[in-house]
């Protein structure tokens, strides 16, 4: 397989309401975290990090030169693998222990970052002697534990904590009230859903449904509106009750 560029390995665009998407276009979608940047009057937004494989604040210009929160939606290795690049870290306090000792069983990497299933996540390696055994999340214990209700203040904008369990124990969703926007995480994405505690899964599902929502940023795969977020939690909804 070919070796991709450290310079190649990111790419971003800009969204509309100052949000920009950023990610790792030689990682099949599937594996592939989206994160997010927002940019704030006090300081930037990142929601998760990927895999960490190249510098992601060396590489992505939007992210140098002003104070950024790095929060992680969860704590699996796809999502906050460059979260030690950053001064701020937060993370919902039951995965805080994860952030701060990474191991690969407790960041899922030990079942999917293995070298033979190196053609199932990549289309072209990351730079240097990369083997997806030797694969590590470095350690980035959390400056902030976040809980249910908490704001997230950029100084112009305000997003509020959710918590959302089911995918994981800590999982959250941070809500822009103002713009409508959500990001989920991992809890509700435009693809294959993951529910590992299938009752957390449901009622985290029941309660999204109630938030009036305008444009989701989620975990994996493309954005999508706020009627398409109500299409995606009734299916699930629905194939759980059948179930």
């Amino acid at each position: 397989m070919q070796i991709a560029s450290a310079a190649t390995w990111y790419e971003t665009r800009a969204l509309d309401d100052g949000v920009t998407h950023i990610w790792e276009p030689h990682i099949k979608p599937y594996y592939r975290c989206n994160m997010w940047h927002v940019r704030g009057r006090d300081r930037d937004l990142l929601v998760d990090s990927g895999m960490g494989v190249v510098s992601l604040r060396q590489q992505v210009g939007i992210l140098a030169g002003r104070p950024i929160l790095a929060v992680a939606s969860h704590t699996h290795f796809d999502h906050i693998g460059a979260h030690h690049e950053f001064a701020e870290r937060a993370v919902h306090r039951a995965e805080a222990a994860i952030m701060a000792e990474p191991t690969r069983s407790a960041t899922y990497a030990d079942v999917h970052v293995k070298d033979d299933t190196v053609g199932d996540m990549f289309t072209m390696l990351p730079p240097g002697d990369y083997r997806s055994a030797r694969y590590q999340v470095t350690s980035a214990p959390a400056t902030r534990l976040l809980e249910e209700g908490h704001s997230v203040d950029l100084g112009d904008r305000h997003f509020q904590v959710i918590h959302l369990p089911g995918h994981s124990p800590g999982g959250i969703g941070l809500w822009e009230a103002a713009t409508g926007i959500l990001f989920s995480g991992d809890t509700i994405y435009d693809g294959p859903l993951i529910d590992d505690v299938v009752e957390d899964y449901i009622r985290s599902m029941e309660r999204l449904r109630a938030i009036p929502v305008r444009v989701v940023h989620g975990g994996h795969f493309a954005s999508f509106s706020g009627e398409r977020f109500i299409e995606l939690i009734d299916a699930y909804l629905a194939a759980k009750r059948r179930a």
